[in-house]
């Protein structure tokens, strides 16, 4: 399995229109935090793109290829590319370059994004909002697929014959979708062969064996070989020496950002007993110690039988350095007994 760590660069605004530190110094922490990553050997760096004034990420392929240019062997994979409000030739053009200057390590995750701000922002109507994924899903396949593209949509103007440049070092970019829970799709990327990516951020995990199972039928029913199919599992993650640290350093800034967007959409107030139950060896929270956390991504793999897992990362008001020694737990200490513990569990079936 490969692990990675992933994160939308939330920030506090700086609520001006120059000398933005908040922004500036977040930056800085995201390109530790790749090249820390990348020192540790974990598999994937991941960034999500989002247009608010409380996230710094908006243009995920600059950051990576600023990482790029200071890493040696890490992925880089957006988390997501929100390709309903965006143009897929300049995607993939942006990626392929991002391929070209980390030599080979660019990906893409493509998914409706779990905020709207990018529709209005771009001129996109939201309630073209499936239509418009689909649309440009197919568009970002063909264009990864030939050079010289003929094309036709709805949304978009026509692409006749014409190329796409530059080719990107591989011979084709690794395409995801990301998903929060849509069984449509799910069945979408298993019938096209696609990876995977399923965000847990609330609910059961074992709830969500119901999106896997209809994944993999999915694609063994389009004919595809379901023993090769790419499933990554993105949950919440921070880990400190003991289980009640870590709960107490994280609960603060993780209510505070799950209220502000529950206020937004209309949810309940989450409250401690509900963030202490998702922490729970079945819930979809990686909070506590290195033990707990290993015990909890042995246990969702026998769920999920996932080839990868990304960690998302939440700083809020946390110190970088303890956010930084999170991530050294979970590469240096839990990454290496998950692995050991998968080999073993293999072995044996």
């Amino acid at each position: 399995m490969e692990f990675g760590i992933s994160t939308f660069g939330e920030i506090t605004p700086d609520k001006t229109s120059g000398n933005a530190h908040n922004a500036h110094k977040r930056i800085q922490e995201l390109l530790q935090e790749a090249k820390l990553a990348d020192d540790i050997e974990l598999d994937v760096f991941a960034l999500g793109e989002h247009h608010r004034e409380d996230y710094v990420i908006s243009s995920p392929e600059i950051i990576l290829a600023a990482a790029a240019s200071i890493t040696k062997k890490i992925k880089f994979i957006s988390a997501v590319t929100v390709l309903s409000s965006a143009d897929p030739v300049r995607i993939f053009q942006q990626y392929a370059t991002l391929d070209l200057i980390s030599n080979g390590r660019a990906e893409i995750m493509a998914g409706r994004g779990s905020f709207i701000e990018s529709f209005p922002l771009f001129g996109y109507n939201l309630q073209d909002y499936d239509e418009l994924f689909i649309e440009k899903l197919d568009l970002l396949l063909n264009i990864n697929q030939h050079e010289i593209v003929a094309w036709k949509g709805k949304h978009r103007t026509e692409i006749n014959n014409l190329g796409v440049y530059p080719r990107p070092l591989q011979q084709q970019l690794p395409i995801w979708i990301a998903v929060g829970g849509t069984p449509a799709s799910v069945i979408r990327a298993g019938s096209l062969n696609l990876p995977l990516t399923i965000a847990i951020l609330g609910g059961s995990p074992h709830q969500f064996t119901q999106l896997t199972n209809l994944y993999r039928k999915a694609a063994q029913q389009a004919g595809h070989n379901i023993n090769q199919l790419k499933l990554c599992i993105n949950e919440h993650l921070y880990i400190s020496n003991s289980d009640n640290e870590a709960r107490n350093e994280f609960w603060p800034v993780y209510e505070k950002i799950m209220n502000k967007i529950g206020k937004e959409r209309g949810w309940s107030k989450m409250q401690k007993e509900h963030f202490d139950t998702l922490c729970e060896p079945d819930g979809p929270l990686l909070v506590g110690s290195p033990e707990t956390v290993i015990s909890k991504l042995i246990y969702q793999y026998k769920l999920f039988k996932n080839t990868r897992f990304l960690a998302q990362i939440i700083t809020g008001n946390i110190a970088h350095e303890k956010i930084m020694q999170s991530i050294k737990l979970f590469g240096e200490e839990v990454v290496p007994a998950v692995k050991t513990a998968l080999n073993n569990l293999n072995k044996t079936i």
